[in-house]
């Protein structure tokens, strides 16, 4: 799952948002000195991503795309679930989203200072540039994957795979519509964070 999907997972606060997070930074990081909530955060980052990996309608979704890009499939759905997740969002949240958006900036502003740099410069970026507005349209997300394609450090057939998801945009959706509900009952009811609370 990609950013914006693991902080709607997260609890309310910033630790568990740095935690939910960190699990994309967290090679070659040691881990021990992290606070319990921090670390309980950082299991639950895992959670998503395994359930998620495993999941049939995500397998299926990945086999969807051309053998040239299959191989950055998995990049492609994880943003391509945050743009989903934004327009179906009131199904999912009462909470308004730039609600949401802009308490998630001001909560993971809080961790920027103790954030490794790695981490940082990525979510520096996040907040100044305003990927979550981004994702919220197709053209944005689309643009979003460029971005990164155009990041990736050797040759690579990832650039314009918003063509592929665009052909295949409505049995992906559907896909998503099916996975989502799942991974937060998954979640609600397994997730590392839940047992304990926000506050804990």
């Amino acid at each position: 799952m990609n950013y914006l999907a693991h902080l709607f997972l997260a609890q309310n606060n910033a630790e568990s948002y740095h935690g939910n997070l960190l699990g994309d930074f967290q090679k070659g990081l040691d881990t021990e000195n992290l606070s319990l909530k921090t670390k309980r955060a950082l299991a639950n980052h895992i959670l998503v991503d395994k359930f998620t990996d495993s999941h049939p309608q995500v397998k299926q979704s990945k086999a969807l795309f051309t053998a040239k890009r299959r191989r950055f499939s998995g990049i492609a759905i994880d943003v391509l679930y945050d743009h989903l997740l934004i327009k179906h969002w009131g199904q999912f949240s009462d909470c308004h989203f730039e609600e949401f958006k802009n308490n998630s900036y001001l909560l993971l502003s809080q961790k920027l200072p103790i954030m490794h740099p790695p981490m940082q410069k990525v979510i520096k970026n996040v907040i100044t540039h305003d990927w979550f507005t981004q994702y919220s349209s197709f053209t944005g997300t689309a643009q979003a994957l460029d971005n990164i394609a155009n990041r990736i450090r050797f040759k690579n057939g990832f650039h314009g795979i918003g063509i592929e998801i665009s052909d295949h945009f409505e049995l992906l959706e559907q896909s998503f519509l099916i996975f989502f509900p799942e991974l937060i009952e998954h979640i609600h009811y397994h997730g590392p964070e839940k047992q304990y609370g926000s506050n804990n």
